[in-house]
């Protein structure tokens, strides 16, 4: 029942997904474009990574629809969504993507592993709630091992999701830096490749320090993420800090890490805007 938007009186629609608070392109997903329809039908699964039950008290998922008249369906606002839900858009060729109607949930509505299904009208503007929105630097999903076999420390770098944007083209060029600190000189220091133009990398990578476990504990793993620029200096995207000075998670997965030898344990830390190293 959507209405029709080109002049044969049917629709190209798409859906888009932006989880609210939330800036930057990373945390919206869109289906693909049906042509010709008012009564689509997509059976896509759209997964968002990362999310953490904090995330579940207070986020909401927008939802909207609309006819594209981008060809990229891009989220350069040319539709008349706005920035913050389930919206539908509709497909044009030629101008720009047509706003047909948005809708969201709020997640604390959702229970764990039960799927649920919602029956919503489509709504043309819900105001954007603006309040409280912290800006988003991303997340980080970091491994922690101590292996007594090979006696050191075994970190790995898994992904990262919702980067925040730096580069003109709404993307980031991210790799992460390690810093085993303090005082370890050139042996404290590790960084993986660059994934370029993603806001959600993927990295698999593992890094070693060779150390023993009673030094472990008055170490601190400083963990940033970097846009990596040629030519000029990389911007900082944000960064976190494990280890005994840390506090809540960070904390507790050091020290999760520092009690349970020659087990792999896997958290995800929101990112932050600290103080940070250049970066070289």
């Amino acid at each position: 029942g959507l209405k029709p938007m080109d002049s044969n009186g049917l629709a190209d629609p798409y859906v888009k997904l932006h989880l609210l608070p939330g800036a930057s392109k990373s945390n919206k997903l869109r289906t693909k474009t049906l042509r010709n329809t008012r009564n689509p039908v997509w059976n896509e699964t759209l997964v968002y990574h990362g999310i953490t039950d904090e995330d579940m008290q207070r986020k909401t998922l927008r939802q909207g629809q609309q006819e594209p008249r981008d060809p990229t369906g891009g989220w350069d606002g040319s539709c008349g969504c706005h920035p913050g839900v389930i919206s539908v858009c509709d497909e044009d060729k030629f101008g720009h993507n047509e706003f047909i109607g948005e809708t969201r949930v709020a997640l604390k509505k959702l229970k764990a592993n039960q799927k649920k299904n919602f029956n919503i009208c489509l709504e043309r503007v819900i105001p954007v709630d603006r309040g409280g929105d912290v800006e988003e630097r991303g997340k980080i999903l970091v491994s922690l091992m101590y292996s007594t076999q090979q006696g050191g420390l075994i970190v790995g770098i898994v992904r990262c999701v919702h980067l925040a944007a730096m580069d003109a083209n709404g993307y980031s060029d991210p790799f992460v830096k390690l810093w085993l600190k303090p005082d370890m000189g050139k042996k404290a220091k590790h960084k993986t490749q660059i994934k370029k133009k993603t806001l959600n990398p993927e990295f698999n990578e593992e890094f070693f320090y060779d150390i023993k476990h009673s030094d472990l504990a008055k170490k601190s793993l400083d963990i940033s993420v970097w846009d990596y620029d040629i030519g000029k200096s990389n911007d900082y995207i944000g960064g976190c800090q494990l280890g005994i000075t840390a506090k809540g998670e960070r904390l507790k997965h050091w020290y999760e890490c520092l009690k349970n030898k020659d087990k792999k344990i896997e958290r995800w830390h929101t990112l932050q805007n600290e103080n940070h190293v250049a970066s070289d």
